[in-house]
């Protein structure tokens, strides 16, 4: 089975949550948080800072690693290093998602995730 390595961004602002509506694909109009594959030679840090300037247009200051999910789709198997960030700068431009939004931690639940997410809400739940 092929494997696909990528990372995501757990955006934070004080007590919410950054998640953005996938544009395009198999998952379209279903919520994920931000960030995409890995290049040859990228470091996950390096990685998930170029994903997040292509597609927000914005930079983000990554704290600390979150938690790592592995999730097998029926044509692939994924795996999702996550880091909590904070935005650092620049001006929100959808580049590759039809919608974005800050929400509670409360309210984690109620999206329509991407599956493989599913697993990264869990373990903001158990911060």
């Amino acid at each position: 089975m092929k494997i696909i390595e990528v990372v995501a961004a757990v955006i934070k602002h004080e007590d919410k949550i950054f998640i953005t509506r996938r544009g395009y694909g198999e998952f379209v109009d279903m919520w994920e948080f931000p960030g995409g594959k890995m290049e040859k030679g990228e470091s996950r840090e390096e990685a998930l800072t170029r994903e997040i300037k292509e597609e927000l247009e914005l930079s983000i200051k990554i704290e600390k690693y979150l938690t790592t999910v592995d999730y097998d789709y029926p044509n692939f198997h994924l795996t999702m290093h996550c880091f909590l960030s904070e935005v650092a700068g620049g001006k929100l431009k959808l580049n590759a998602h039809n919608d974005a939004k800050w929400i509670g931690l409360d309210e984690l639940d109620k999206p329509n995730w991407v599956p493989a997410d599913v697993l990264v809400v869990e373990a903001i739940k158990n911060m």
